[in-house]
């Protein structure tokens, strides 16, 4: 028999012919008339899942519960069960659990709490140098002192890089011991020797995820014990800390009293942050981190931190809508290449340096938060008393306020509503109320 040979051009022209007439073409254009109307669970098909009325729920508690504890691995327990059977919800019960390692939260998980009730914290941090040196290819520390570390405690080790003098921090899990010898959970990648001054702490993220989806977090309380944890920076951990994840909702959780951030994540897409109360951290309320897009952060409040809401470096299209942020040092940041992200209808009051602040970034061509919106917020009595509202700072160009009201009820003393640098570009003010200032706009622009 002969068969006709099929180059590669006749087989597309064949292909895409075949697709049109059986309508395939239309499911690529995204035809909703083409699509299935009545999914079916397709083994291997994760695109098009039926809306389950209902999936595995486990329960966890200090008694009376099918998990029954009070500690980090009572919970880990529940949620591997419940993802080992494709996802579902782990229920917190009322209780406080106390957590000598960071609770790893995989795809399709809904973690839920009791509200106030239902408490996780950590143990108190102790740090100590390591004994010897570790090479990058290690997998194992040696301490100087164990006493206080345990198998399966979440640590963080740090040192200064040995050739550039850089910061080190890598966080592994210990997973078994001989005497003051630990190997890790994972090889090290960097060198950890003595003249860096190598040190291990207990100290972790209460929550946190890496590279996973389609996550919810809802009514738990996090306590980080702030006055028993030295600090621990917020591009690593924080009440609850993610990286390189999207899809995660955030709702109606209290984050509180940690010595860094509160809610911190890092190139993570399509967050939201709803109705939660983020309070009295060392570091920043809610830290929609590097290279995150479409973050979504609404109606929180976020009290007494270093600062409430700090956009960090390349956020873009996100929206900060109906969030009180009372008491902080500044109120809300934004700054390197954030751009195209609108700030809306919020109330920021008793910052203690600046209400909102556009900060400056000249260590590239163009770093600054470009494109951004403030509307309707509502910005009272802050900083001292040369305190500004609003600070446009660098060659931020772009801005636009309309709509918003920024008041001064203490006396003008030496106070400015908005203040524009000199290099900065277009700013759009548009029906704005700006009262009880010593100045209500400090354009340092030169006059055109």
């Amino acid at each position: 028999m002969n068969v006709p040979k099929i180059h590669r051009r006749g087989f597309l022209r064949s292909s895409t012919w075949a697709l049109a007439s059986a309508g395939g073409l239309a499911v690529c254009r995204g035809d909703e008339a083409a699509r299935v109307q009545i999914p079916r669970a397709t083994d291997g098909d994760t695109a098009s899942e039926p809306d389950w009325d209902q999936r595995l729920t486990i329960t966890v508690g200090p008694k009376r519960a099918d998990l029954v504890g009070s500690d980090d691995k009572v919970i880990q327990a529940a949620i591997d069960y419940v993802t080992r059977l494709g996802g579902g919800t782990v229920h917190l019960l009322p209780g406080e659990y106390v957590l000598r390692s960071a609770i790893f939260l995989p795809s399709r998980l809904r973690l839920l709490g009791s509200g106030p009730d239902s408490v996780l914290t950590k143990i108190p941090s102790r740090s100590v140098a390591l004994a010897k040196d570790s090479d990058w290819y290690d997998q194992e520390i040696t301490l100087a002192d164990a006493s206080g570390f345990q198998v399966g405690d979440s640590v963080v080790l740090r040192a200064s890089d040995p050739d550039h003098g850089g910061p080190i921090v890598i966080k592994r899990r210990l997973i078994a011991r001989t005497g003051n010898r630990f190997k890790l959970s994972d090889g090290l990648r960097k060198n950890l020797w003595q003249p860096g001054n190598p040190t291990c702490a207990s100290l972790f993220p209460l929550l946190t995820s890496e590279n996973m989806t389609d996550v919810r977090i809802e009514k738990i309380t996090l306590d980080g014990d702030r006055a028993n944890n030295e600090n621990f920076n917020g591009n690593y951990g924080g009440c609850i800390f993610l990286q390189d994840c999207s899809r995660f909702t955030i709702r109606d959780i209290e984050a509180r009293n940690y010595n860094g951030d509160g809610i911190s994540f890092q190139i993570c897409h399509d967050v939201v942050v709803e109705n939660c109360q983020s309070h009295h951290h060392a570091g920043l309320g809610i830290h929609p981190g590097s290279g995150s897009q479409r973050p979504r952060i609404l109606n929180n409040r976020l009290e007494g931190n270093q600062i409430g809401l700090f956009w960090c470096w390349g956020v873009k299209d996100g929206l900060a809508e109906g969030n009180r942020i009372d008491a902080n040092q500044i109120g809300a940041s934004i700054g390197h290449n954030d751009t195209d992200n609108r700030m809306r209808a919020n109330r920021i009051t008793g910052s203690g340096r600046v209400g909102v602040l556009f900060r400056d970034d000249s260590r590239g061509r163009d770093f600054w938060p470009n494109r951004n919106r403030l509307e309707q917020n509502e910005i009272v009595d802050s900083g001292g008393e040369e305190g500004i509202a609003v600070d446009i700072q660098g060659k931020t160009r772009e801005t636009v306020l309309i709509g918003n009201i920024l008041r001064e009820t203490r006396g003008p003393a030496k106070r400015v509503g908005i203040r524009i640098a000199k290099e900065a570009g277009k700013v759009n003010l548009v029906k704005n109320t700006v009262a009880g200032f010593a100045t209500a706009v400090l354009d340092q622009r030169p006059a055109a």
